[in-house]
């Protein structure tokens, strides 16, 4: 008889010891591992942000620079910054331009990733006119500013409605 084979009667298999070792020892991996995973995500999230504010308030100041710059009609006594954030995507005649185009600032407004993601993008970010303060930005006839109107603090230390 070789020596390799069993026993007659006899298999080989695990024991119901070393399976509980097993599964204890995965799940004490799986579970440092939920955290970072979580942090991850945050992360990703705060960096969407970032993003997409920065391309809001960029198309805001190109919108304003166009203004200064006699491209865009404006009355005597407004701010030269665009009356909603859905005007930097459906864009503005160009008054200098001979063919009649139009200024585009944005393709499309970008979504707050904290914010719900079955509302429209517009919903998420709230706009200070030029005329409220830093402190307390109201929403009147323009859009200087953008903040997220998300509760909660980055991992930088810093309320999200402040960036």
């Amino acid at each position: 008889m070789s020596a390799c084979r069993p026993a007659s009667g006899m298999t080989r298999g695990f024991t119901i010891v070393e399976l509980l070792v097993t599964i204890v020892i995965v799940s004490v991996l799986a579970s440092a591992a939920l955290p970072m995973a979580e942090l991850a995500v945050r992360r990703n999230k705060e960096q969407e942000l970032r993003r997409s504010l920065r391309e809001i308030r960029e198309a805001l100041d190109n919108y304003k620079l166009a203004t200064d710059e006699g491209r865009i009609k404006k009355s005597a006594d407004a701010s030269g910054y665009p009356p909603s954030l859905e005007v930097l995507v459906e864009g503005v005649e160009d008054i200098r331009s001979a063919e009649q185009r139009r200024l585009f600032f944005l393709r499309r407004i970008p979504r707050n990733p904290f914010a719900d993601g079955k509302a429209p993008p517009n919903d998420g970010w709230g706009k200070r006119s030029y005329s409220s303060r830093h402190d307390d930005p109201k929403e009147e006839s323009d859009v200087y500013d953008v903040y997220a109107q998300t509760e909660g603090t980055g991992m930088n230390g810093i309320p999200y409605r402040e960036w």
